[in-house]
C-alpha cells in the first residue's frame, strides 16, 4: 500500500529504529568477460504495515523535507556492516557504490560523519565509492563540486557521477570535475540501439576514455543494449538484462561464486601530460596550441579502424595554405592528402617508429593538398611526431607540421645543378671551392674530394692547404695575402700558380660575394688546368 506524504515523514524515525530500511544490491559486470566488477547499494523500506515501498515515492519526500542525510548516513552504515561482514567471512569481497544527495553535499559535515561510520566498521575505503548525481555536483557550482571531489579524493574514496548526460551541464561536468567512474544513463537507447541517440553516446564514452574515465552503462535492458555498448567501448553494465537489485544476501551468494574483476581505467598517457587540457578553451596547452606551437594537430590513429585528425590550429592551416579552413581539413579522411601509398606508408612507418621509441619522430611527405578556390597544389611537410596517450589499441599523437616545399625543391635544383656542375668539371679540368670569410672555412667540389683528399669542411683556410702541399711553399705567404684581400674587399684575383707537389701549373681565379652592407661575404674559387707556362709574375708566356 503506497503512504502519504505525511505518513512517510512520521514513521522515518520509527524506521530507521526499527531497521525497516535494507540494502538492496544490483551487480555490475564486464560484459566482455561476464565478471562481476561490483555493485551498486540501494535503498528498500519494507513497512511493517504498508509492505514495500518504492524510492522513488519516499525519497522524494526526505529530499525536499531536508531529511535525506539521515536516510544516507543509514544506508551507508548498512553497506560498511555487509563490506564488514565480508571482511570478517573471509569471502569475496566487491566495490560497493552508495549514494550521496544533493541535501547532503551542502552538509558541511556530512563526510566526516561517513567516516566516523567507517572507521567504526573498519572497512578500508578501497570497498566503497561515493556516487552523486550530475545535477547534485552542478547544484552548488563548480568550485564547491571540486571541494567535496576532492575531499572524496583524499580521503581515499573513488567517485561516481551518476546520472551522467542527463543534465544541462554535462561537458562542463566532464571538463571540471575529476570523477573516477561515468555512469551513463542511456535512455538515448530506449526502444532501439544506434541512430543520433547512440552517435551522443559513442561521442561521450570516447570523450570519457581520453580522460582516463571509466564509463559504467546503467539501466541497460536488453543483451542487444549490452552488445552495442560493447562494440562502441563501454564493457560495464548495469541493468536487468543482467540482475536486479538484489537483497544483500542473495549478492552475497552470487558474489562468492564469481570472480572479481576491478574496473581498469582505458586510456595511459605520458606522465608529464594532461591531454585532457588540451580539450579546454581557458587551458594553458590551448593556448600554447592555438597562438605558440607552431603548425600543430592532435591525431587519432586506428590501426585496425578509422584514423582521424581530432584538432588542429590557426598555423596548421597556414602552413598547408590554399585557403583551406578546420572544417576542410578535419572532415577528409587523412589518408586523402598524401600524393601516393607509399606516402602514406612513410608516415605509417614514422607513426608506428613514435610508438615503439616513445620518443619524437620526425619524416618528409608529400601531399596533394585541393580547395576549391585555389585548384591543387603539391607540397612537402615536415612532421614531427609524439606519442602522447593510448587506450583499446588505438593511439593519440601531437604532430607538429613544417611546410618545406620552397626548401625541397630548391635543394632538388641545386642537386641537379650541383651534378650538371660536377660533369662539366670533371670534363673542363676544373677545381672549385666555397670560402666563408668570416669563419675561415672552405668548402671543396667534388674533385677536390677526390683527386686530392680532402675533407668536406677545412677550417682556418688557407693553412690546411698550405700545410698539405696544395700551395708550394713559395707561394703560401702570397696565397695568404689574398685571403688577407679578400678580406678587405676586393672583388676579383686571378693568377697562375703551380700547385701540388708535381708544380702543375692551374689558373687560379678568386671572385667575392658582398652582403647587403657591401661587406665581404663569402668567396669562390677555381683552379684551372693551362698548358702555357706562367712567369714569375704571374704573366702567361704565349
Amino acid at each position: 500500500m503506497r503512504m502519504t506524504r505525511e505518513e512517510i515523514l512520521s514513521s522515518l524515525d520509527t524506521a530507521l529504529a526499527e531497521k525497516q530500511f535494507v540494502i538492496y544490491i544490483q551487480p555490475q559486470f564486464n560484459h566482455a568477460t561476464k565478471q562481476l566488477v561490483g555493485g551498486e547499494a540501494l535503498v528498500r523500506w519494507i513497512h511493517p504495515e504498508h509492505g514495500m515501498q518504492s524510492p522513488v515515492d519516499f525519497i522524494p519526500v526526505f529530499e525536499d523535507s531536508g531529511l535525506i542525510p539521515k536516510l544516507d548516513l543509514y544506508v551507508f552504515e548498512r553497506v560498511c556492516e555487509y563490506q564488514r561482514k565480508c571482511l570478517d567471512e573471509d569471502s569475496y569481497t566487491f566495490p560497493l557504490s552508495f549514494n550521496v544527495s544533493r541535501v547532503d553535499l551542502l552538509l558541511p559535515d556530512y563526510i566526516d560523519s561517513m567516516e566516523e561510520i567507517r572507521k567504526a566498521y573498519d572497512v578500508p575505503v578501497e570497498y566503497l565509492r561515493a556516487e552523486i548525481t550530475e545535477s547534485s555536483a552542478v547544484m552548488g557550482g563548480s568550485e564547491h563540486a571540486v571541494e567535496i571531489i576532492n575531499r572524496f579524493h583524499e580521503l581515499g574514496y573513488m567517485v561516481e557521477m551518476d546520472d551522467f548526460g542527463c543534465g544541462y551541464s554535462s561537458l562542463n561536468a566532464l571538463k571540471d570535475l575529476e570523477v573516477d567512474i561515468l555512469k551513463l544513463d542511456i535512455k538515448f537507447l530506449r526502444g532501439h540501439v544506434g541512430g543520433r541517440g547512440g552517435i551522443i553516446i559513442s561521442s561521450v564514452i570516447n570523450m570519457a576514455k581520453w580522460l582516463n574515465t571509466p564509463v559504467i552503462a546503467e539501466g541497460v535492458e536488453t543483451f542487444e543494449q549490452a552488445d552495442y555498448m560493447l562494440s562502441i567501448g563501454c564493457e560495464i553494465i548495469q541493468g536487468y538484462c543482467y540482475s536486479k537489485p538484489l537483497p544483500a544476501d542473495e549478492y552475497h551468494k552470487l558474489a562468492v561464486e564469481s570472480n572479481y574483476m576491478p574496473i581498469q581505467k582505458t586510456s595511459k598517457f605520458i606522465d608529464t601530460l594532461d591531454v585532457g587540457r588540451f580539450w579546454s578553451p581557458e587551458s594553458l596547452e590551448t593556448l600554447i596550441f592555438s597562438n605558440y606551437a607552431g603548425g600543430a594537430a592532435i591525431f587519432l590513429y586506428c590501426p585496425e579502424g578509422k584514423s582521424e585528425i581530432l584538432r588542429v590550429n590557426q598555423k596548421y592551416l597556414y602552413e598547408l595554405g590554399m585557403n583551406l579552413s578546420e572544417h576542410d581539413v578535419l572532415t577528409h579522411e587523412p589518408d586523402a592528402f598524401f600524393s601516393n601509398h607509399a606516402e602514406v606508408e612513410t608516415f605509417v612507418s614514422t607513426l608506428k617508429r613514435a610508438i615503439e621509441s616513445k620518443k619524437e619522430e620526425e619524416c618528409e611527405t608529400w601531399r596533394t593538398i585541393t580547395s576549391k578556390c585555389c585548384g591543387e597544389s603539391r607540397l612537402c611537410i615536415r612532421s614531427s611526431i609524439q606519442l602522447i596517450g593510448r587506450m583499446d589499441g588505438k593511439y593519440l599523437f601531437y604532430i607538429m607540421i613544417r611546410n618545406i616545399t620552397n626548401e625541397k625543391m630548391t635543394f632538388n635544383n641545386l642537386f641537379t645543378s650541383e651534378k650538371i656542375l660536377k660533369a662539366t668539371f670533371d670534363h673542363a679540368n676544373i677545381y672549385a671551392w666555397e670560402y666563408t670569410v668570416a669563419t675561415k672555412e672552405m668548402r671543396p667540389c667534388f674533385r677536390c674530394m677526390r683527386d686530392l683528399g680532402l675533407p668536406p669542411l677545412l677550417k682556418n683556410y688557407p693553412e690546411p692547404a698550405i700545410e698539405l702541399g696544395i700551395i708550394p711553399p713559395e707561394y703560401a705567404d702570397l696565397y695568404r695575402d689574398w685571403h688577407r684581400q679578400i678580406a678587405e674587399g676586393v672583388e676579383k684575383l686571378e693568377m697562375v700558380i703551380p700547385l701540388t707537389a708535381g708544380r702543375i701549373p692551374f689558373r687560379v681565379i678568386y671572385t667575392t660575394e658582398f652582403d647587403g652592407s657591401h661587406k665581404p661575404f663569402k668567396a669562390y674559387g677555381s683552379a684551372e688546368l693551362v698548358t702555357d707556362t706562367p712567369d714569375t709574375d704571374g704573366n702567361d708566356n704565349k
